[in-house]
């Protein structure tokens, strides 16, 4: 049969810390602010739960029985447990401890937010932040099947249900030309690398190339604007890229339209309050 376990509460327990520590009980009942009185009723309801004599006196005072020593390891175990449960929950509230799983597409993580995500890390050391970089689509999947807490993205034309979403900028989308290329009559615009065929981008760009009358011949596709911009680089060929991913010694032709990135997470979890704190600095940037 097993025995159940006496009912100690934790103060009773750091009452008994507390007049091993101090030099009398007067101390004692101060440190844990309650009056004498208190903490030796305290001490004294412990005593009769547990059913071992703790105390034992020696002149006008009661001293800790030596025998009492496990009852006082013990004590010190669980209140210095709870303490540590408790900065611990206070950090988690205030953001300071925690896991955020966020993912980007490329140009949101290495053009527009890195000081932000920089600033993050350093001001919460002690928060698990992982990054994923990916394109949009992929980035949806992984918030709604929960491998990632938050997601910065570009706005697609339709959201499934169950997603919030904060705009968090619209960013002007460049026709892009090898060095020297003058960018004039679009018809002799091209070849292109772009992104893949499944991009929400990649079907805007070629709308709005065929508006213009430009050849849509695609020679090469990357879903990352840095190994587009090298291929032109290279000199294989002409791209479309946000403006912020566009280095000076490209020749920079007309805005072909504005993209949104936004900002998603699942609508009704719980959100751990290191995400939420993430989410704020993102939309403040």
């Amino acid at each position: 049969m097993v025995r159940a376990l006496p009912d100690i509460s934790l103060r009773q327990l750091e009452y008994l810390v507390a007049v091993a520590e101090a030099p009398t009980w007067s101390v004692a009942a101060d440190r844990v602010g309650v009056s004498p009185s208190a903490l030796s009723q305290g001490l004294g309801e412990l005593e009769r739960r547990i059913g071992v004599t703790l105390f034992e006196p020696d002149g006008r005072r009661r001293v800790l029985r030596p025998a009492a020593r496990p009852v006082l390891d013990h004590a010190r175990q669980v209140v210095s447990l709870t303490h540590d449960l408790v900065d611990w929950s206070d950090r988690l509230r205030a953001a300071r401890s925690g896991r955020v799983r966020l993912g980007m597409v490329d140009v949101a993580a290495v053009e527009h937010f890195p000081h932000v995500l920089r600033r993050f890390r350093s001001d919460r050391p002690d928060v698990e932040l992982t990054l994923s970089v990916a394109p949009s689509a992929d980035l949806l999947d992984g918030l709604r099947d929960g491998s990632l807490d938050l997601i910065v993205c570009v706005d697609p034309p339709r959201w499934p249900g169950g997603i919030e979403v904060d705009a968090l900028l619209d960013e002007p989308i460049v026709v892009v030309a090898p060095a020297g290329t003058t960018v004039g009559n679009p018809s002799r615009w091209g070849p292109w690398v772009v992104f893949p065929g499944d991009s929400h981008t990649r079907i805007q760009i070629m709308q709005h190339l065929a508006e213009l009358g430009a050849p849509l011949d695609v020679a090469a596709e990357s879903h990352q604007a840095d190994v587009l911009r090298q291929m032109v680089e290279l000199g294989l060929g002409w791209t479309v890229l946000p403006d912020s991913a566009v280095t000076a010694d490209l020749a920079r032709g007309p805005v072909l339209f504005d993209r949104r990135l936004v900002l998603a997470r699942r609508a009704g979890s719980v959100h751990d309050p290191a995400a939420d704190a993430l989410a704020d600095a993102l939309r403040s940037a």
